[in-house]
C-alpha cells in the first residue's frame, strides 16, 4: 500500500518533442493543363502554383506562375495544400499524376483525404525504380484513432499527421521507401519554408534512487532548470502521491 508505481532505476529514455508547427495559409495549385485541346495557348500547367485573383464558388480567377496569363477556370481544376503535402480535393488519380511528373524523385509524397473511409486520409508516394516503365505511385491509408491520434500500422501511431511524416521521413518502416520531399509544386517559392529543422530533445537515463523528493515537489522551473524530471512527470507523480496522502510512500521498490 502506498507505493509509487513508478520503478526505480528505469531505463526508459524520456523523449520530448517540439510543438506541432502552426496551421500554413494553403496554397492553390492546377490539376491539369488549361484548355486541354491544344488549340490555344496554355493558360496554367498541370501541378504550378496559382494565385487566386477572385473566388465566384465554382469558377474562380486565376493568374499562372509559370505563364503569367489570367482566366477563369473551374474550381474543380483546383486544389488547396496545406503545409507543402497536405492536398485538399484530389484523388487517387489525380495523386498519381502529380507525383509521376517529371521533377519528382523517389520518396516524393502528398497526403490527401480517403476517398474511400470517411475521416482517413491516404499517403500517396513515388517509387522510381532504374526502368522507368517500374516507376509507380504506393497509397498507404492513414486512419485515425478515438484519441485523434493516427497510424498507417497499428502498432505505429502518431499524435498529428506532421510527427508521422517526420517518422517515414527517417524511417521506412514497412513503406515503399523513404519519404524525401513533398510533391513538387512548379512556381512554389521554397524560402517560404525555411525553418529551423525540428529536434528531439533526448533527455539522459533516469536513476530514480538519485532524484530527490525535493527535485520532484519543486513547483517552478527557471530557463536554466535542465532537472531530468520534466515538469509533465513531476505533475504525474505529484498527483498520484496527493491521491494516496496519509500512506507511507516509498521509492525504494
Amino acid at each position: 500500500m502506498g507505493t509509487c508505481p513508478i520503478r526505480c532505476q528505469s531505463t526508459l529514455t524520456v523523449l520530448e518533442n517540439p510543438p506541432e508547427p502552426a496551421l500554413q495559409d494553403s496554397i492553390t495549385v492546377s490539376l491539369c493543363d488549361y484548355p486541354s485541346f491544344g488549340r490555344t495557348d496554355l493558360i496554367m500547367c498541370v501541378g504550378e502554383q496559382l494565385t487566386i485573383i477572385s473566388d465566384d464558388g465554382d469558377f474562380v480567377m486565376v493568374r499562372s506562375t509559370t505563364t503569367g496569363r489570367e482566366s477563369y477556370v473551374p474550381t474543380n481544376y483546383t486544389a488547396k495544400v496545406t503545409h507543402r503535402w497536405l492536398f485538399t480535393g484530389i484523388g487517387r488519380y489525380k495523386a498519381e499524376e502529380l507525383l509521376m511528373q517529371p521533377n519528382n524523385q523517389s520518396g516524393a509524397f502528398l497526403i490527401r483525404e480517403s476517398e474511400t473511409s470517411r475521416d482517413c486520409y491516404s499517403l500517396s508516394v513515388l517509387r522510381r525504380t532504374n526502368s522507368s516503365h517500374l516507376d509507380c505511385v504506393k497509397h498507404y491509408r492513414i486512419a485515425h484513432l478515438q484519441n485523434g491520434w493516427v497510424y498507417i500500422s497499428p502498432g505505429l501511431t502518431f499524435p498529428s499527421l506532421h510527427r508521422l511524416v517526420e517518422h517515414y521521413s527517417e524511417l521506412a518502416d514497412g513503406l515503399c521507401c523513404l519519404l524525401t520531399e513533398p510533391c513538387f509544386i512548379q512556381g512554389f517559392d521554397t524560402t517560404r519554408e525555411a525553418r529551423p529543422i525540428p529536434i528531439t530533445v533526448r533527455r539522459p537515463t533516469i536513476n530514480w534512487k538519485d532524484i530527490s523528493r525535493s527535485v520532484i515537489f519543486r513547483r517552478k522551473r527557471t530557463e536554466s532548470d535542465n532537472s531530468l524530471v520534466s515538469e509533465g512527470l513531476r505533475d504525474a507523480i505529484t498527483s498520484y502521491l496527493q491521491m494516496t496522502e496519509g500512506c507511507d510512500h516509498s521509492w525504494d521498490t
